[in-house]
């Protein structure tokens, strides 16, 4: 395995400065992530508005995907990503201020929160996107795998972290080392010879282009499958920043370092799960593996619901994070090979539509199911709603192959 990721992305100097940087970077951002969630438990004691700040950093996804992808493909993508990363670092600056200082009350975590998730929904596809223009369709498999072992590895280090320094040196900690670790990746960005320039494209409006990657995601049956996939696991499951937490707190009676510990022992299945995906190389992986990793990750998301001891938990998040992991990293490797070069901005921004951008619908829901019933009400109510959604994607596509097979490709499912 280590032989084959060796031959795959990192041996392109850009995507190596790329990686790293990011690496440092997210460790950071996981740091932050666990922060806020302890800050507005201890600042409300409430699901619901925990969710609430859940929905307003993922809202701006929701509503203006569609317009960052063509937006993305209209921009040079190295000095936005330069751009977008410089307002993360600014902003986790003023929210370490504002707790360091005793001032800040729950709508400045609101407006802080807005606010990155407005820069994201164009930093998500535009990092995303910017993959192949460092490695090139050869090694674009293993960049992607790469990139979600980076995500989980940082997963793992930053909320133990975060849970030891919040313990020891308050929240605000978490906070001001996410502002700093944003420096190596703005250095990185400099040092990459790659700008990600747009193609040539005929002068037409955003809303053309919006529509040209709509028609082409209906038209491409694959397509269609993967993204609808990935909706129904990132609509009603990948409520973490909800669930975790509360998990953490009210059902297994832990503290930020146990909330940490759940959050990396999550981060370790993850990671196990995006190494084994860059071993495979750069093919792309096969829906039907896809499907597999959907329905566990929904089985054992439900399975949580009888969960009351802390290690037994720790495991139950570990086989989540590794069914997890390889369903997300399959459905972002089969679309962006699949992609055209031009259009790959505004595919990816409907990735990051179905996967991140329908948080606030997920968050309201695990957070008001959980605020009504309990967290553990939370768990079972998001994996069994996923479940059906799964399966009843998986009755359309069945209609689908026997109306139109000679659209499919041979090895779908």
């Amino acid at each position: 395995m280590q032989l084959s990721i060796r031959r795959g992305a990192l041996r392109h100097r850009d995507y190596s400065l790329f990686f790293f940087g990011q690496l440092v970077s997210l460790v950071g951002s996981w740091m932050q992530t666990v922060g806020q969630s302890w800050l507005i438990l201890k600042m409300t004691d409430s699901p619901f508005k925990l969710g609430f700040i859940s929905m307003l950093q993922f809202l701006p996804m929701l509503l203006l995907s569609l317009f960052a992808g063509a937006l993305i493909d209209r921009l040079p993508k190295k000095k936005l990503i330069i751009g977008t990363q410089t307002v993360f670092m600014i902003l986790a600056f003023v929210l370490a201020a504002l707790v360091w200082t005793n001032r800040v009350q729950y709508w400045h975590v609101a407006v802080l929160a807005l606010l990155l998730g407005l820069f994201n929904t164009l930093d998500m596809p535009a990092r995303q996107s910017f993959i192949v223009e460092m490695v090139g369709r050869e090694d674009l498999g293993s960049a992607v795998a790469l990139n979600s072992a980076m995500f989980n590895g940082a997963r793992i280090v930053g909320p133990a972290v975060a849970g030891l320094m919040i313990a020891k040196y308050g929240i605000a900690s978490a906070f001001l080392i996410n502002g700093l670790s944003f420096v190596a990746v703005i250095i990185s960005l400099f040092a990459i010879k790659a700008e990600g320039l747009p193609k040539p494209h005929q002068r037409v409006s955003m809303l053309t282009q919006i529509g040209e990657g709509l028609r082409y995601t209906l038209q491409t049956p694959v397509v269609t499958f993967a993204l609808g996939l990935l909706l129904a696991v990132g609509l009603f499951v990948i409520n973490w920043s909800v669930l975790i937490p509360l998990l953490a707190k009210n059902v297994l009676h832990q503290d930020s370092q146990g909330y940490g510990v759940l959050m990396s022992v999550m981060g370790a299945g993850s990671l196990l799960g995006a190494l084994l995906m860059a071993a495979q190389g750069s093919k792309p992986a096969p829906l039907k593996m896809i499907v597999h990793m959907a329905i566990g990750l929904c089985v054992f998301t439900m399975s949580v619901f009888f969960i009351h001891q802390f290690w037994v938990a720790c495991a139950a998040l570990f086989v989540m994070g590794f069914t997890m992991i390889r369903c997300l990293t399959g459905v972002n490797t089969s679309l962006q090979m699949t992609a055209p070069d031009e259009m790959r901005g505004r595919v990816m921004s409907l990735y990051v539509l179905a996967n991140a951008g329908v948080t606030p619908l997920g968050s309201l829901y695990t957070g008001t199911v959980s605020q009504v019933f309990g967290p553990s009400y939370g768990f079972l109510a998001a994996g069994g709603t996923g479940l059906v959604a799964v399966v009843g994607l998986l009755i359309w596509w069945a209609a689908l192959r026997r109306r139109q097979p000679q659209a499919l490709l041979p090895e779908a499912l």
